[in-house]
């Protein structure tokens, strides 16, 4: 009799100690990886370029008969209205004009010179 609760036990051990670890070896899988941070958006042109942009702040002298969009429109050419935003952002910012400025209202005239507008939720930073 004893004989048999010792191999009761043996046995109720035995199936507690391989369900115990088969479980924790569950199927392998990867570690998920992590997502990238979103890298802060720039300017896809350069920026010093932009300086022509001043023009049309009226802090430049302005050829006679030339437009002042003709210098600073053509560099903004192709970009969508957040990469113009942006751009121009990064100029007033950087102080490419050559001059400190209230950066919404340049930011709005310089936009809207070249028939592009800022996006609403956009914020000059």
């Amino acid at each position: 009799m004893a004989s048999k609760k010792l191999i009761a036990i043996n046995l109720i051990l035995s199936l507690l100690f391989f369900t115990t670890f088969s479980s924790a070896c569950g199927p392998c899988q990867p570690k998920p990886k992590p997502k990238p941070k979103p890298s802060p958006a720039t300017c896809p042109r350069d920026t010093l370029k932009l300086g022509a942009c001043a023009d049309i702040l009226g802090l430049v002298n302005v050829v006679v008969g030339s437009p002042p969009y003709t210098k600073c429109c053509p560099l903004l050419e192709g970009l969508a209205d957040l990469d113009v935003a942006l751009c121009l952002c990064t100029a007033i910012k950087a102080n490419v004009l050559g001059i400190n400025l209230n950066i919404p209202v340049a930011l709005s005239v310089l936009v809207s010179a070249c028939g592009k507008s800022i996006p609403p939720d956009f914020k000059c930073q």
